[in-house]
């Protein structure tokens, strides 16, 4: 088996020293062979980076590296290009400063090829190092990983710091258009998509591929790639499994798309199970922004599968007016379900198991501060005890529940207290619905177990059977008799001075 190549963003260390590549390059000589001005926006750990190693060694004619891949014999490797790389994520902007910086990286490029910048602005010299290049050895490959992290790196708490690299950034991309006499492709990559009005405000001919056909399977990878190039390891899996892993690898990793159509596995992930051997939240454990837990926090957002978004929602990403579900959808905690080009309404959601079940333990931690591990146990407890109709311990673990709620959140509004119930039922992965509708009334919640239907109401400070009362004088269960299932309902009270839940409950 060849050596999983995890973590690795070099395509010449990739390559040189034998480990396991999915041949892109298709995607790659469609994206260069006529040049042009690209933007591609992909969550983190998608492989951007290499992506972007993969195009300057292309351009630099390094022909040994890609014996045996689709593009060997299509690509041109007698034209040279100069290159311009410039991979934010190795500037230490946070403690030098964005432009010092940048002038400072851009001087060292100049000197690689053996050319001297005169002391002016970072816009300036800049255009200088584009100009002076083409003059020497041709039109120039210019090539921007990560271009919006100086600005995510300090949303929330420092949104002034991110507002000045902002300006900085427009100002230095500004000297691209100008310079495209000089340019024979741009490509830059991030996670979010800010407005041309903010970043881009003179490149109007910049091709966004975020959402393309084009793009669709370029980074990820397809199920036929996945088991075409990970045959040996599958095999092994399969070994330790003792059954064929495949259904339960696309239920834990597969489901990210752009386009609604092509679904790709998230890589990292996917390397990661090979390597180790186990399922588990590889991805999402990396990193969780700060800016879009206090976000969630703030707006009460729970509900997250199942959006329906027009395309406007993936426009721009503004720094005044952060919109959750584009951040979400960014960042790699949504994707896209299904797309309606009749109505241009996109459908989003969690791409997989990994996903909704860590972001369902982290929004439980967000709102009730219940420590992750002790999550799934609680879990599993409530599904025996709805199954066995134990309500005594579904009251039990609604208490532990609700008092591990800060302080600050008693005496609030119900719903406060519906969203951690609400966010517990679907983590047990129970098919439960909120606020259903009735012709009198909305139900707070509705669980269908395979042989029951709880129907469940909340009350704040007042009292079980009150709550009872409602569903039954609403006749919140009525459209649920002819499904032959046991109905119950349950009523709950949260008393905010005792920090204690009521329970009560009756077959109806």
């Amino acid at each position: 088996m060849k050596k999983l190549p995890v973590g690795i963003q070099d395509f010449r260390k990739l390559r040189s020293e034998g480990y396991l590549y999915v041949d892109k390059t298709e995607y790659i000589y469609r994206l260069c062979e006529s040049g042009g001005y690209y933007s591609l926006s992909r969550p983190r750990r998608f492989g951007k980076s290499l992506l972007v190693s993969i195009m300057k060694e292309l351009f630099s004619g390094s022909r040994e590296l890609f014996e045996g891949l689709w593009i060997e014999d299509k690509w041109d490797w007698e034209k040279k290009n100069p290159i311009i790389h410039i991979p934010f994520a190795k500037l230490d902007y946070k403690v030098g400063g964005l432009s010092s910086e940048l002038q400072a990286y851009l001087g060292e490029i100049a000197a690689s090829y053996e050319i001297t910048l005169k002391p002016d602005s970072l816009k300036n010299q800049f255009e200088e190092l584009i100009t002076k290049l083409f003059e020497k050895e041709g039109q120039v490959v210019l090539l921007i990983d990560e271009y919006d992290k100086p600005i995510i790196d300090y949303l929330g708490e420092e949104t002034k710091q991110a507002k000045a690299n902002q300006q900085i950034l427009k100002n230095f991309y500004s000297v691209i258009k100008d310079s495209d006499p000089y340019i024979r492709l741009v490509f830059i990559t991030g996670v979010s998509k800010f407005s041309r009005v903010s970043i881009f405000s003179d490149l109007n001919n910049l091709d966004d591929l975020t959402m393309t056909r084009m793009a669709a399977g370029m980074l990820g990878y397809t199920q036929e790639e996945l088991e075409s190039n990970f045959k040996e390891h599958i095999k092994a899996l399969a070994e330790e499994e003792q059954q064929n892993p495949l259904p339960k690898i696309r239920e834990w990793y597969n489901g990210y798309s752009w386009d609604g159509r092509t679904f790709v596995y998230n890589p990292f992930s996917i390397l990661l199970l090979f390597k180790h051997h186990t399922f588990s939240n590889h991805w999402f454990k990396t990193a969780m922004p700060t800016f879009l837990v206090k976000l969630i926090r703030q707006r009460e957002y729970v509900d997250l599968d199942g959006i329906e978004v027009g395309e406007s929602a993936f426009d721009s990403f503004d720094l005044d007016d952060l919109k959750l579900e584009a951040l979400l959808f960014q960042t790699g905690y949504l994707t896209v379900k299904a797309y309606n080009r009749d109505r241009l309404l996109y459908t989003l959601g969690y791409p997989n198991r990994e996903v909704k079940q860590a972001m369902l333990e982290y929004l439980i931690d967000i709102f009730s501060k219940l420590p992750h591990p002790r999550v799934r146990t609680y879990a599993f407890e409530v599904v025996d005890a709805l199954a066995a109709q134990e309500m005594d311990k579904v009251e039990e673990v609604f208490n532990i529940l609700l008092h591990s709620l800060p302080n600050q959140m008693y005496g609030k509004e119900e719903r406060l207290y519906h969203i951690v119930i609400h966010l517990f039922f679907k983590y047990m992965g129970l098919d439960v619905d909120s606020e259903v509708n009735t012709s009198r009334g909305r139900a707070d919640a509705v669980v269908a177990l395979e042989d029951k239907i709880y129907c469940f109401e909340f009350k704040l400070n007042k009292s079980p059977r009150e709550a009872l009362e409602q569903i039954r004088q609403r006749g919140y269960l009525s459209k649920y008799r002819s499904t032959g299932k046991k109905l119950i309902a349950v009523g709950v009270n949260f008393d905010g001075q005792k920090r204690a839940v009521e329970l009560d409950w009756e077959s109806c």
